[in-house]
């Protein structure tokens, strides 16, 4: 109809009048718009295996219909004829950052506490795209969340994965199911009259024994060796992770409970799952979680220290401060990210986060932190083919800033979300 009236419009000379619309051809890097070359003083690519190149000097960086297409350096390539070229001067290009444990993607009604475990819940209906909590964290360099329900259960329902920076559901989301949400200790044990650890254990093991129970029946339907189960909506998620289509996102703390994550969750029951906040002790088992392929994405509490009420509280002792990203990686773990549990730390702090992991002992000499931030979530919610590095085929999401990102001096000065601008200083005052 747009089309229609603009034609008309255009046949009786009314344009000439000031009757006309915006023009909405979609703009370079869009899909559906020309192509966009990007010129920087260094590229990130952090490819997934941290053996391949992760950085290129001097790049250029081509974009086509939202997705990357190349990372080469500038004077190797030329740039194809229609393409529109950004030259970025002396700032770098990376990918945009991926947070693992956002509460501050909808309307915060995460905690429905009717039972201890919730696995057919799911913070779907409370998405609110783009919303201003989000914007805030695009401006931080923040481009995909996983938005978890809270941990007032042991297990609190399913996550949902989508893009910060898009206004449509749809356009935004990238999986759902993105994880179920496990709370081992640290809040479930206030739930109802309250119950204590042993139980919280128990309780866990026998709803994830039950949930794979029901993808077992379904999986033997589907090989035609089997009738078909009746259909339950509390363990559907449950099929998921069976077929490691999605993972198990753990609020998990103190040595003794990070260590039941890993033997319960990783060994006994097999399923993927990764460890989130992971401190109080948690790092010391940094080399069982390499050992099972469980990567530690740590926030928002950065540093371990000793403390009278800690001691008592978690059961365990440590020599020092410590540093919970290094304690990790000195452990052997080799899969590290870092989040903010936002908002208890602000979504567009996630840079600082792995900031703070630095100060405090971890090792960036090859990219740690930048990885930390990128690539490593992604590899750990299985969406590593469409974001976190920049290599061919991934989303455009693609960051313009000013230096390393876990330098505090760095700050984003323009943001892409599959090749849309969704965020530049230079048209807009910055947004923190």
């Amino acid at each position: 109809m747009r089309r229609l009236v603009t034609l008309l419009l255009a046949v009786f000379g009314l344009a000439a009048f000031g009757w006309a619309f915006d023009d909405d051809t979609p703009a370079a890097g869009e899909p559906g718009g020309p192509g966009l070359a990007i010129k920087c003083a260094k590229a990130l690519v952090v490819a997934p295996d941290p053996k391949d190149p992760q950085v290129v000097d001097r790049a250029l960086v081509l974009i086509k219909d939202g997705k990357i297409e190349s990372v080469v350096r500038a004077r190797d390539a030329e740039i194809p004829d229609g393409y529109e070229v950004l030259d970025v001067g002396k700032n770098w290009v990376m990918p945009g950052l991926v947070e693992l444990h956002c509460h501050v993607g909808g309307t915060f009604s995460i905690n429905d506490m009717v039972y201890l475990t919730n696995p057919g819940l799911s913070t779907r209906s409370d998405v609110v795209p783009a919303n201003d909590s989000l914007k805030v964290g695009v401006a931080g360099g923040v481009t995909s969340v996983l938005y978890i329900p809270g941990s007032g259960t042991n297990i609190g329902g399913q996550g949902i994965l989508f893009k910060t920076g898009l206004e449509h559901y749809e356009d935004a989301l990238i999986r759902d199911p993105g994880s179920m949400k496990l709370a081992q200790w640290g809040n479930p044990e206030s739930w109802a009259m309250g119950v204590t650890m042993t139980f919280e254990h128990w309780n866990t093991r026998n709803t994830i024994r039950r949930g794979i129970a029901y993808a077992k029946r379904w999986e033997a339907f589907e090989n035609g060796t089997g009738p078909e189960p009746e259909r339950d909506i509390q363990f559907d998620i449950f099929r998921s992770l069976y077929k490691r289509e999605t993972t198990i996102s753990t609020h998990t703390q103190l040595y003794q409970v990070v260590l039941m994550t890993l033997t319960m969750i990783a060994r006994d029951f097999q399923l993927p799952v990764f460890l989130d906040h992971s401190t109080i002790g948690g790092w010391l088992t940094g080399g069982m979680a390499e050992e099972l392929g469980v990567p530690a994405i740590c926030g928002p509490r950065s540093v371990d220290t000793l403390s009278r009420f800690f001691i008592s509280w978690a059961r365990n002792k440590h020599e020092g401060v410590r540093g919970v990203a290094a304690g990790y990686q000195q452990m052997g773990n080799t899969m590290v990210g870092f989040n903010t549990d936002s908002p208890v730390i602000p979504q567009e702090t996630l840079q600082l986060q792995a900031g703070m992991g630095v100060r405090y002992g971890f090792d960036d000499s090859n990219l740690e932190a930048v990885r930390g931030l990128t690539v490593v979530p992604a590899m750990t919610v299985f969406i590593e083919d469409q974001v976190g590095c920049l290599l061919p085929g991934r989303d455009a999401d693609i960051l313009v800033i000013s230096g390393h990102p876990a330098d505090p001096r760095s700050s984003v000065e323009r943001v892409l979300i599959e090749g849309k601008k969704v965020y530049d200083v230079e048209e807009e005052p910055r947004r923190w």
